[in-house]
């Protein structure tokens, strides 16, 4: 974790959970922190948990809402300087049948965890460019691998930003590349974060028959 002293790392959906984790634990480690989400109080929150609250920023920002976004990157360049990794954490969820799922459901879905996502991405990118170094993380979700249950939405954004990223990767090999905390470091592609169910990613690859047989017996819940 020492090599994140003095980086700083940008981070979406920081306002709780995971994002808010990776911002302690970074901050921890060293990091300027750029806090970003929708709800600016519970950013701030955050924030004056960190050590010397003072030295990250809060840029409020709407992943379904993303004209802003080069000049949000803008903005945080001309503060900080540099961005040396971006974690794109921030996004939403979605429960019902494929049936039953309105389409403005399924647009929403892709706007907030594909659109917006790339939209900061590709903000950012010129910077890492520029830089000659950095790093895109992405979190993603077994549900990116495969489809389940009452997932129809929030899997095909998932699917499509792995699609995208991937490509990402191999085109931006010679200027930055992206991974997850320690796996930054290490130079991962991929990093598959999880319990029992990481096995079926495997299982999908190397058994595909028996992988569908299994999964269709799965309960939704």
């Amino acid at each position: 974790m020492q090599n994140f002293q003095g980086k700083v790392i940008w981070i979406t959906g920081a306002s709780s959970g995971i994002g808010a984790e990776l911002a302690k634990q970074c901050a921890e480690a060293g990091a300027v922190i750029v806090l970003s989400g929708r709800n600016q109080i519970n950013l701030e929150q955050v924030r004056q948990k960190l050590p010397h609250p003072e030295s990250h920023l809060i840029v409020p920002l709407d992943l379904a809402h993303s004209n802003n976004f080069k000049e949000l990157a803008a903005s945080v360049v001309g503060q900080v300087k540099r961005i040396d990794i971006l974690i794109n954490n921030g996004g939403i969820s979605q429960r019902g049948t494929a049936f039953e799922t309105d389409e403005i459901v399924d647009r929403r879905i892709m706007e907030v965890n594909y659109f917006g996502n790339i939209a900061l991405t590709k903000a950012v990118l010129p910077y890492m460019r520029k830089q000659g170094a950095g790093h895109i993380v992405v979190l993603s979700s077994i549900a990116g691998k495969f489809g389940f249950f009452l997932r129809s939405a929030y899997s095909a954004s998932k699917h499509a930003l792995h699609g995208f990223y991937e490509s990402l990767m191999l085109e931006e090999e010679g200027n930055c590349a992206r991974i997850m905390l320690q796996a930054v470091m290490k130079g991962k592609k991929e990093v598959l974060i999880g319990n029992k169910e990481i096995k079926a990613v495997t299982l999908k690859r190397f058994l595909p028959g028996l992988f569908w047989k299994i999964i269709r017996k799965q309960s939704a819940t």
